[in-house]
This record gives C-alpha cells, sequence and structure tokens, in this order.
C-alpha cells in the first residue's frame, strides 16, 4: 500500500473517529423549550393538583394551566447542531441551568425545595386573600434540623417564645431578634393535645438570627388543602396554584370557561414575581389551547416580544391584579396588558 493510501486511510479513519465522538460524547450545552403544561383546576395521573376536604368547595370550568420550560442535557455535538436549528429550541451553555459549583443532585435538590414553597406561598397568599382563620403547621424539617426530635412534620406551631403566630411569615417574625445557640420556647400542637418544647436554634449562613430549621406552611383552621404535581420543580408556578385554591373555594368560577395559561412566582402576601424562559411557555400554552396567558409585570416585555398569535397577554404584579384580570374578561372589560404597560 503506497503513502497516498495510507494517507486516505488514515484521513478516513481520523473522520471516523470524530463522527463517533460528535455522535456519541456529551457537550457541556443544554436545550430549553417548550415543556409540559397542567391544569391546576384537574387531574395529573388521577390525582387532583388541588384537594380540598373539609371545607365548602364550587364546581371549576375552563383552564387555569401552570407552564413549564423543557431541558433536555447531555447533548451530543450532532444533537446539539440540530436543536440549535430547530427554531422551538435554545441551546446554552449548561453552567447557566447546573451551576458547575453544584452538583446535579443539589440542582435538583434546590428545584425541589423551589417547588415545595411554591406550594406552600400559594397557599398562603390565597387564604389570606380569602381571609379564612389560618393555622401554621410543619411542613417538613431542614437537613440535621435543630428541632429534630422535638417537633414533627403536622405539627401546629402555636407560639414561638410567648409569641402568638398564625403565618409562616409570624415564625420569622419572632425569631428575628434571636441569635444561634439560644433556647426558645416552641408552643405546638400534635394530636390535639398542647406541648412545649424547648429548642437550641442553629445557624445558616444566609441570615444572622437563629434557626429554628422547619419549613412552616398554613392550612386552613379546618379542613385541609393539598397542592401536589409529581416531579416538577423551580418556583414560578405559584401564581397559578394560588389561582386555582381560590377558584374552588369560590363560588361563580375565575375562568367564565376560559383556558387561561400563566406563570409567576408568588410570595405569601401575594406578590408575583418574574421567571425565566417565557417565550417557551407562551408557546407551550397557545398550543395546549390557551387563549389568555397570565404575564408576571417584570416579564411584560419580552413578553410582547414573542407573543404567539392568537394569545391576549394580561400583565399582572400581583395576586389582586390576577383575579382583576380574570374579572375583566369575564365581564367583558379590557383586561390590563402588557402592551398598555410598555
Amino acid at each position: 500500500m503506497n503513502r497516498r493510501t495510507w494517507n486516505l486511510v488514515a484521513a478516513g479513519m481520523l473522520a471516523l473517529a470524530l463522527a463517533v465522538l460528535a455522535a456519541t460524547v456529551p457537550v457541556p450545552m443544554v436545550a430549553l423549550g417548550p415543556g409540559p403544561t397542567y391544569d391546576t383546576l384537574g387531574d395529573v395521573d388521577g390525582q387532583p393538583v388541588v384537594a380540598v376536604d373539609g371545607l365548602q368547595a364550587y364546581p371549576t370550568t375552563g383552564h387555569l394551566n401552570m407552564t413549564t420550560v423543557s431541558v433536555t442535557d447531555r447533548l451530543t455535538l450532532f444533537a446539539t447542531v440540530g436543536l440549535w436549528a430547530d427554531g422551538d429550541r435554545q441551546v446554552v451553555p449548561r453552567s447557566e441551568v447546573f451551576p458547575p459549583e453544584k452538583s446535579d443532585e443539589q440542582v435538583q435538590q434546590e428545584n425541589t425545595e423551589q417547588f415545595a414553597a411554591s406550594e406552600a406561598n400559594a397557599e398562603v397568599a390565597a387564604l389570606t386573600e380569602l381571609r379564612l382563620p389560618t393555622r401554621v403547621v410543619v411542613s417538613d424539617l431542614v437537613p440535621n434540623s435543630p428541632a429534630q426530635g422535638r417537633l414533627e412534620p403536622g405539627d401546629e406551631i402555636v407560639a414561638v417564645s410567648g409569641h402568638p403566630v398564625d403565618t409562616p411569615a409570624a415564625v420569622s417574625g419572632a425569631l428575628s431578634t434571636t441569635t444561634p445557640g439560644q433556647s426558645v420556647t416552641i408552643t405546638y400542637k400534635r394530636a390535639g393535645q398542647q406541648h412545649d418544647a424547648d429548642v437550641v436554634l442553629g445557624s445558616s449562613p444566609d441570615r444572622p438570627q437563629g434557626l429554628l430549621g422547619v419549613r412552616p406552611g398554613i392550612e386552613p383552621r379546618t379542613g385541609d388543602i393539598r397542592i401536589s404535581l409529581g416531579d416538577i420543580g423551580g418556583p414560578s408556578a405559584g401564581l397559578m396554584f394560588a389561582l386555582a385554591v381560590i377558584d374552588k373555594l369560590t363560588p361563580g368560577g375565575l375562568t367564565d370557561g376560559r383556558f387561561i395559561a400563566g406563570t409567576g412566582t408568588i410570595t405569601p402576601d401575594g406578590q408575583v414575581g418574574p421567571i425565566g424562559g417565557i417565550p417557551f411557555k407562551m408557546r407551550a400554552a397557545r398550543d395546549a389551547g390557551a387563549t389568555v396567558f397570565l404575564v408576571p409585570a417584570d416579564n411584560c416585555g419580552e413578553a410582547e416580544a414573542n407573543a404567539p398569535a392568537g394569545l391576549e397577554l394580561v400583565r399582572v404584579a400581583t395576586l389582586q391584579d390576577a383575579l382583576n384580570g380574570l374579572d375583566a374578561l369575564a365581564t367583558g372589560r379590557p383586561a390590563p396588558s402588557c402592551t398598555a404597560a410598555a
């Protein structure tokens, strides 16, 4: 075999090796795209997304869909090029979704915790809006919690060092002047019996006050509200969860039979915050059949620039804004829009 033939064979083998690598070895990129949408008024896998027990509940109509962004990981070079050319996807560095200083498991855990917090915040915001009597409960204990062995999930927190509490914010407020290592008395109820427990507070790098180590939630004084939705992560479903709770606990229906979708974080006092990936969420909502999309006020510019045809954008900065916008649609009045705010 002469030198020219050897060179051709070597070049072919190199090209084959590069092709195999491009088709099998992951590159540090991920693809973002429209994710699934879920009707917060409906069922998923046979279970209601929002369940109400022991309280007066009312029939609902239409849809209140939460929206998500899909993340495709472990991309090869060939897959990256193909998705980059796909107008429905956006290829970004993997570090934007999975920070290099955190493990994939840590990112997943944070997303799960944010989602749980969005459920709790939504319930607080909805019950506050409805002015229903509430009680604070232990939703969970943080890892290595100072309250381990003293408090349990499901306990009702009645008071902190003699200060009555009726919201998670009140628990934080009662601890605001404490310091790590300080002992506080937690008055709680378990199985109808009231008890006191002394807890030596721990420390946290993100706060100067003492750490109790519980995730407080809220429940109506009577009855029970449960929000659950599989393995979804992140905080952006809070607004839609809050609206679903309100819709199920009030007569008349919020949607007037419309297919409403939306997104937005929510705080316990009903403030709606911005989210990422809104172009993908709007596209997924429109593909699912939505005609109205609730947009966090701070996302309005991006939403206006990327809105699919046939999707009306309603601007919301608070839970009350969302309720007012839905009422305007139901009564034939113009709802606050991103265009009007621009």
